[in-house]
């Protein structure tokens, strides 16, 4: 199994603090099942900046750390984008990295209570640069909770969509896990990942939201979100249905 979205790298954000702790995260992934980690560090959010060049030699520095201490487990590099106007510019620059650097695939990050005006206009030109924006956990965005349709018509016209393993299983709370599971049945997401930051409130529940996407959906959809992360590893084309409108009646629950 490969977990796309991990902040696993020592030092460098809000997730691990220490070589120890990136050592400990690792040992619990593999024991998850996980063999393979994008490790994607903020970037651009108002707090962290983490560039391209040093995340690769991050990335670099803890598969040695890994191999040394006989952890089964690879590291990959990734960056997690906070959405901004310079984006692209960054890009050009040798700034932004995409997913396992194939060029293929960009983590994009909306404001927790908010999508920009311009977010629409940067995700096409992102894709008319034959990249493909991933928008991470559109389950915890307030805006997207309020009206579903503006994700709806992101995806539309192209741009992908992960959830995370603890937003299925219910550690952010009912609402969360519920349009979790409504943005699943209206192929709204592609890839379910874990967002660890840590061992103690965000770890990775990387297994159990499998089975639980296995139980609730059904093993085609099971397979897909596998899948679906091993071509974003690839550089792949990744497999998707057509998105569906969520309509607003189920929504709210009324049905």
């Amino acid at each position: 199994m490969i977990d796309l979205h991990c902040h696993i790298l020592p030092e460098v954000d809000d997730g691990s603090a220490s070589n120890e702790m990136s050592i400990e995260m690792a040992k619990r992934a593999v024991s998850e099942g996980i063999t393979a980690i994008v490790a994607t560090p903020h970037h651009q959010n108002g707090r962290y900046l983490n560039e391209k060049e040093a995340i690769l030699q991050s990335v670099e520095q803890l598969n040695s750390l890994l191999v040394r201490e006989g952890v089964p487990l690879t590291i990959l590099p990734g960056q997690e984008n906070r959405i901004y106007g310079e984006l692209l510019d960054d890009y050009n620059q040798g700034k932004i990295l995409t997913l396992n650097n194939t060029g293929k695939y960009l983590f994009v990050e909306f404001p927790s209570s908010q999508v920009p005006r311009y977010a629409e206009r940067l995700l096409f030109d992102i894709q008319s640069q034959g990249i493909i924006p991933i928008i991470v956990h559109p389950e915890r965005n307030s805006r997207l909770l309020e009206d579903p349709n503006l994700l709806y018509n992101f995806i539309n016209k192209g741009a992908l969509a992960q959830v995370t393993a603890s937003s299925l299983v219910g550690h952010f709370g009912k609402k969360i896990t519920k349009f979790s599971h409504q943005l699943i049945d209206a192929n709204l997401v592609h890839f379910v990942s874990s967002d660890a930051h840590n061992l103690q409130h965000r770890s990775f529940h990387m297994q159990d939201a499998i089975d639980v996407i296995e139980s609730e959906h059904g093993r085609d959809y099971y397979y897909m979100f596998l899948e679906n992360a091993q071509c974003v590893v690839d550089g792949t084309q990744c497999y998707k249905e057509s998105p569906e409108k969520i309509m607003r009646k189920k929504f709210l629950g009324i049905f």
